[in-house]
C-alpha cells in the first residue's frame, strides 16, 4: 500500500509558495510512489502557472496529485484520515481539527521552511520539537550544503536542459511560440522581480550598453514601471518596444513545466523569491536574484550568505561585479555602474554558473532528502 503525504500551502506572494509544494507534490508522485495530497487556500495563482487547475471545485486531480481547497473550516472531514507523513510548509499553520486526526496516528510531521544559505539552517535542520498528545514535529531546511535539506531537482532535469541547450531547433521553437525573435547579437534577459525602486536605472544601463539587450519581463509589478520608463501607459503582450540599445517585450503567463525553458533560452534570468531562484541556478546561467523583502532587513542577511556561499571560487574582480550587482539591485540603488562591471566578467560568470549547477548536483535533492529522513524516522 502506498505511503500517503499532505502536503499544506498558503499562498503569501502570488507563486512562490505554491510553486516550490506543487514541485515537490509532482515528484514526491512520480519518482517516489507517494501518495500526495496537496492542500492550498488560493487556486487562482496555482491555475496561473498551472492551466490544468480548475479553480471551481474542491478536489481533483492533477497530475497524479490530488489537489483540495483549503477551506477555512472542515478540513478534518474532506481528509477523513491525515496522511503519514504531513508537511506543514513555510509555518503554515495546521488546521486544529487536522492536528486532532493527526494524534490517532505514528504520523511524521514536518515543516518545510524557507530556503537559506544562512549557516545556522544546518544546526536546525533536522531539530525535533515536542508538540504535545505524542506528536513530535521535525524542522526541514533546504540548503546548499550536504548537511541540509537540499533543493528541488527532478531526476532528469539537467538531462533535458542540456538536450534542450543542444537543439537550435528546440530553443528556436520554444522562442516562436513567445513570439521572441531574438537576434545573434542580442543578450537575451528574463525579467522577474519585485517592485523595485532600481529598475528605471537598470533600463537605462540596457539601453546605453554596447551590446543589444532584448528584456522579457514576465507579468508583474514590473511591467507597469516599465511601461512608465517607456513613456507608455501600458505595454502589449508580445509587442516589441525600443529606446536605443534595449528591446522590450512582454511575455504572457508561463506555465511551471515550460518556465524552465524560457531561463535555459536567456543569457541572464532576473527571479524572485525561492522557486525562480532555484530553477534559475539548475539552468547554469548569471542569474540576479531579487530576494523577498523583509520588513527588518533580515532578507539581507540572507542575500549576504547566498552571495558568500555561491561566490566563494570567484576571482576578487569577478566577485565584486556579481555582488555589486545585487546589492545595487536589492537595495534599489543605481545600477548603471554596477551593470557595466557585471559586462566586464560577464563570461567568467557564465563560466562559474555552469560549474555552481554541476557542483550542486552531487547532492541529493529535497524529495529524495525528505523521502530518506521519513525511512529513517520508522
Amino acid at each position: 500500500m502506498r505511503v500517503t503525504w499532505d502536503i499544506f500551502c498558503r499562498v503569501i506572494d502570488n507563486f512562490g509558495d505554491i510553486g516550490v509544494t506543487w514541485r515537490l507534490a509532482k515528484q514526491l508522485q512520480q519518482e517516489h510512489d507517494v501518495a500526495v495530497r496537496l492542500w492550498v487556500d488560493d487556486l487562482t495563482s496555482f491555475k496561473a502557472i498551472n492551466p490544468a487547475v480548475d479553480t471551481t471545485v474542491p478536489r481533483q486531480q492533477v497530475a497524479g496529485v490530488e489537489v483540495y481547497l483549503w477551506p477555512e473550516t472542515g478540513v478534518a472531514q474532506l481528509a477523513g484520515d491525515s496522511a503519514a507523513v504531513v508537511i506543514e510548509a513555510f509555518a503554515c499553520q495546521l488546521p486544529q481539527d487536522y492536528i486532532a486526526l493527526m494524534r490517532k496516528r505514528n504520523v511524521l510531521w514536518l515543516n518545510l521552511e524557507y530556503l537559506t544559505a544562512e549557516s545556522w539552517a544546518a544546526e536546525c535542520h533536522r531539530l525535533p520539537s515536542m508538540q504535545g498528545a505524542g506528536l513530535q514535529k521535525y524542522f526541514f531546511f533546504p540548503g546548499f550544503t550536504e548537511t541540509t535539506g537540499g533543493v528541488l531537482r527532478e531526476a532528469d532535469l539537467l538531462a533535458r536542459r542540456d538536450a534542450f541547450l543542444a537543439s537550435n531547433h528546440a530553443r528556436a521553437e520554444y522562442l516562436a511560440e513567445l513570439g521572441v525573435q531574438q537576434q545573434p547579437s542580442e543578450r537575451l534577459i528574463s525579467l522577474f522581480a519585485y517592485a523595485n525602486t532600481a529598475l528605471p536605472s537598470f533600463l537605462t544601463a540596457l539601453s546605453q550598453d554596447s551590446q543589444t539587450n532584448r528584456l522579457l519581463v514576465l507579468p508583474g509589478v514590473l511591467q507597469r514601471a516599465t511601461a512608465a520608463w517607456l513613456g507608455e501607459e501600458s505595454l502589449a503582450t508580445g509587442q516589441e518596444y525600443r529606446c536605443d540599445n534595449l528591446i522590450v517585450q512582454v511575455l504572457p503567463y508561463i506555465a511551471q513545466e515550460k518556465f524552465d525553458a524560457l531561463l535555459w533560452c536567456c543569457d541572464l534570468n532576473c527571479v524572485r523569491g525561492e522557486d525562480s531562484f532555484v530553477r534559475a541556478q539548475w539552468a547554469a546561467k548569471p542569474f540576479l536574484w531579487h530576494i523577498y523583502p523583509q520588513d527588518d532587513a533580515a532578507h539581507l542577511d540572507k542575500l549576504g550568505a547566498f552571495l558568500t556561499l555561491y561566490s566563494g571560487l570567484l576571482g576578487d574582480n569577478t566577485q565584486q561585479a556579481l555582488e555589486g550587482l545585487y546589492l545595487a539591485w536589492n537595495h534599489g540603488r543605481d545600477m548603471t555602474q554596477a551593470w557595466q562591471h557585471f559586462v566586464v566578467h560577464e563570461h567568467a560568470l557564465q563560466s562559474h554558473a555552469r560549474c555552481w549547477s554541476a557542483q550542486q548536483n552531487k547532492h541529493a535533492d529535497l524529495a529524495t532528502k525528505l523521502v530518506h529522513f521519513y525511512q529513517d524516522w520508522l
